[in-house]
């Protein structure tokens, strides 16, 4: 934003990318009907920002959604894995939630493996 936009003006969206995401939309629609709904879903869970990553783990209709969601769950969601262990302490989401927070714990950095006593 430049000094003198003024922010009360609806802003103006580049053609090129209101056909790109005109594209997206039609691509995920056909592969919806025509695909396996758990392999489309299974696919963007790769694609996503964490908030949908978490809320995949708490709340997927497919169990391969959720477990994948746990495993590719970073630090920053460690009070959704923990809350997966509260919530289904003995379910596979939660014995994955349970792997997983022992996953992060033993990451290391960078620096911790070049310096690795």
């Amino acid at each position: 934003m430049s000094c003198c936009d003024d922010p009360t003006e609806i802003s103006k969206v580049d053609p090129r990318e209101l056909v790109r995401e005109q594209q997206h939309y039609g691509n995920l629609v056909r592969d919806l009907f025509t695909d396996d709904p758990e392999k489309v879903l299974l696919k963007l869970l790769n694609e996503s920002n964490a908030y949908l990553r978490e809320l995949a783990a708490l709340r997927a209709h497919y169990p391969s959604v959720r477990l994948r969601a746990i495993e590719l769950l970073d630090k920053k969601s460690q009070a959704v894995l923990e809350q997966l262990i509260e919530q289904e302490p003995d379910s596979s989401f939660g014995i994955a939630a349970k792997q997983r927070i022992e996953q992060l714990s033993n990451e290391t950095g960078l620096f911790g493996k070049l310096f690795k006593s």
